[in-house]
């Protein structure tokens, strides 16, 4: 008896393709011994990875398939979510191009750690199949766990990396244990298959076990609390360019798999998880908004904020609507936007100053570079919801689908949670406006200290003076995504239509 291959649509993986096919080429060239090509080409050529995988899916925009006999599913929820995590990508490249981390860890294998991380995105966000979801979830997780820790010769970067795959691995083994589960008690691994079974087992403890135990894996990747634990600690050592692209990319990567698996496979069981993931949503935004109140570092402060965030976001997931996948998408695309600018400006003022990530290197900044301090206000209030901004837009996006779907409550937590986020979001932009800088203060690294935060330099020589005057790609991250949240907050149109067909690709939903 012969074996049957697979059917597989070529055309539907090509984003897939792109991105496994560019690390592959980056890590091969990374070989090369030319520095002009490790330090130039390498990070170009991720780039333009990246820019494949957004061209390829464009071209399949509005192209609905099973891919790899239905393991995967290719519709505008994949697509537009792999749209935010290749940005994520970009937006990291240009942060980590002449970095330390991409140095230690040599430039062609780091952004081919980057590329496969985000293919493993792209395999979580489509996946339709419980073994799918886990392949991707592995293949997503696995190069970031290295990354974090591609700052070799810093203690807190390897702190970073383990506790990231220590915490990492125990949540990946609750969601196998869960996927299990739901397995033995459905008999399907399939979310379609799934779904037939689910109603007539909403009162199963072996179902309700299963999707607990989901909830808690795939909390750990969205970073939804209590299972936030290791986010500020991983945040805070990793390279702050690594932390940009996981802020972002991971949290639309398991919020994407969040949206497909509870509002597809579960979606008749929503009374036995709604109420769960909506009391997560507010213990999330109370927790995280709370938690960043007294932190001094910078990369802390947006950790607790993502944790804040995602219980924001949350809020569309719980209300299994058409209108709550729309405004959970429109959120991660603006955050994209708003997070991607915020790290762009404290990796500059590494560079600039012997301060590291600690708000002390925001000190005047308005004064000594107001392009990079109007990116940075327009990403803080962005964050905290101002009107005029793209994160306003998003949040009441939010707020009017958790008030559409019966979850008024988690509305009015939105706004309590905005209201307190105030405090630390002004912080940061009263430093760098209200403040002055130092007298005497320079605006470059000093000679003895490496131009990633006051960590001493590697052998071989310092950084020269002036590093952040010579990385116009960092510049460009924060000036390019600051605009942006300024944009797309007065003129939203474009990010609505988007929103729109993405929620319109659960069709089973109201």
């Amino acid at each position: 008896m012969t074996a049957k291959a697979p059917s597989i649509d070529w055309a539907g993986l090509s984003p897939l393709l792109a991105l496994l096919g560019g690390a592959t080429i980056v890590l091969m060239a990374g070989l090369l011994r030319s520095r002009l090509v490790r330090e130039t080409l390498v990070p170009a050529l991720a780039m333009a990875s990246f820019g494949a995988a957004i061209g390829l899916g464009v071209w399949q925009f509005g192209e609905r398939s099973d891919l790899i006999s239905g393991a995967m599913r290719l519709d505008e929820l994949t697509l537009v979510l792999t749209f935010i995590v290749c940005g994520a990508g970009i937006g990291a490249v240009g942060l980590s191009w002449r970095g330390l981390a991409a140095r230690e860890a040599a430039h062609g294998e780091f952004f081919a750690l980057v590329l496969t991380s985000a293919a493993g995105m792209f395999v979580l966000i489509a996946a339709q199949n419980l073994v799918t979801l886990f392949l991707g979830l592995e293949l997503l997780s696995i190069p970031l766990y290295v990354l974090c820790a591609t700052e070799m010769r810093r203690a807190t970067s390897l702190e970073s990396g383990l506790k990231y795959l220590i915490i990492g691995s125990v949540g990946s083994a609750t969601l196998l244990y869960g996927l299990a589960l739901i397995y033995g008690a459905t008999g399907s691994t399939d979310y379609a298959g799934i779904a037939d079974e689910v109603g007539g087992l909403v009162d199963d403890p072996l179902l309700l076990t299963g999707i607990a135990l989901s909830v808690v894996g795939l909390g750990f990747k969205a970073s939804v609390a209590p299972f936030h634990q290791w986010t500020p600690d991983v945040y805070e050592g990793a390279p702050t360019s690594v932390t940009a692209f996981m802020a972002v990319a991971t949290k639309a990567a398991a919020f994407g798999v969040l949206l497909r698996f509870f509002d597809v496979a579960l979606l008749d069981a929503h009374a036995d998880w709604g109420p769960a993931l909506a009391a997560l949503a507010a213990i999330s935004i109370i927790v995280g908004n709370v938690g960043a109140l007294g932190q001094s570092s910078l990369k802390r402060i947006m950790a607790w904020s993502s944790v804040a965030q995602a219980g924001y976001i949350l809020a569309g997931v719980v209300v299994s609507t058409k209108l709550g996948v729309q405004a959970t998408v429109f959120y991660l695309g603006v955050y994209l936007f708003m997070n991607m600018a915020a790290f762009g400006v404290i990796v500059a003022r590494e560079h600039e100053t012997p301060h590291g990530d600690d708000i002390r290197s925001l000190t005047g900044l308005g004064a000594q570079r107001p392009l990079l301090a109007g990116a940075m206000t327009l990403a803080m209030l962005g964050l905290a919801g101002i009107p005029g901004t793209a994160g306003f837009i998003g949040k009441f996006y939010l707020i009017d689908a958790a008030v559409a779907g019966s979850y008024a409550w988690l509305g009015v937590m939105i706004v309590i949670g905005s209201m307190i986020s105030l405090a630390y979001y002004l912080r940061v932009i009263a430093a760098m406006w209200t403040s002055a800088a130092p007298a005497g203060a320079s605006t470059t690294v000093p000679a003895a200290v490496d131009a990633a935060g006051g960590r001493p330099a590697l052998a071989g020589g310092a950084p020269e003076a002036g590093a952040a005057r010579a990385q116009p790609e960092v510049w460009a991250v924060a000036l390019i995504f600051g605009a942006a949240t300024l944009v797309f907050g007065i003129v939203p149109a474009p990010l609505f239509d988007l929103a729109v067909d993405a929620g319109s690709a659960l069709g089973n939903l109201f």
